[in-house]
């Protein structure tokens, strides 16, 4: 390969990247992988008055809310192993989880209208998620009232663990859920992001 020739190509790699013609690509991508069934867990990002949120979808419905402070990377990689490798940044099949979230966090909207793939939990711990919406908008309940609500009394310690390991937190609101004496116990997103919630709320 001659000098001149070689200068070009890599003129040619150097040139700014067109973004729109990337974007486009990657939506055709989508609905390809889509189409053909490819498209196991499809992901997105969205801000939001808790930080980033990470939202991540099947094709059952909504399977998965992560906050920053659990390095979204690091969510993806145990999907990946937990649920199937084929995982791409889809905001499409994500665009009504998204607007549901703005209208929650403008005041818009107290409950959530959406498919929700709950496999990621099990046995108890489901269970317990289950019932969590029941758990009206501004109000909030202690781990016992939960044990009770779900036919366990004696289980306000695994009511805290469903809790904690709630892999749809905000959707599925544990944050309306505090400790016995009334303290706001542990929260996946951090106790800043379970105040702001409960503070969004009693507005």
């Amino acid at each position: 390969m001659n000098d001149t020739r070689s200068d070009k190509i890599t003129e040619h790699l150097r040139a700014p990247v067109d973004a729109d013609l990337l974007a486009r690509l990657h939506r055709r991508l989508e609905d390809d992988a889509a189409e053909a069934g490819l498209l196991d867990i499809a992901f997105t990002t969205v801000d939001s008055p808790v930080g980033e949120l990470l939202l991540v979808a099947t094709p059952r419905g909504l399977v998965r809310v992560a906050f920053a402070n659990e390095n979204h990377e690091q969510v993806l990689e145990t999907l990946a192993h937990k649920v199937s490798p084929r995982i791409l940044r889809a905001p499409k099949r994500l665009d009504v989880v998204a607007h549901e979230l703005d209208e929650y966090f403008t005041g818009h909207r107290r409950s959530f209208d959406l498919d929700l793939d709950l496999s990621l939990s099990r046995g108890f711990r489901q269970l317990v998620q289950r019932h969590l919406p029941e758990i009206d908008y501004g109000t909030t309940r202690s781990y016992r009232d939960v044990a009770e609500l779900v036919g366990n009394p004696q289980a306000v310690r695994a009511v805290g663990t469903a809790c904690a390991t709630n892999p749809l937190p905000i959707v599925v609101p544990c944050h309306r859920v505090l400790r016995t004496d009334g303290t706001l116990g542990g929260y996946i997103g951090g106790l800043a992001a379970k105040t702001t919630l409960l503070e969004l709320e009693a507005a």
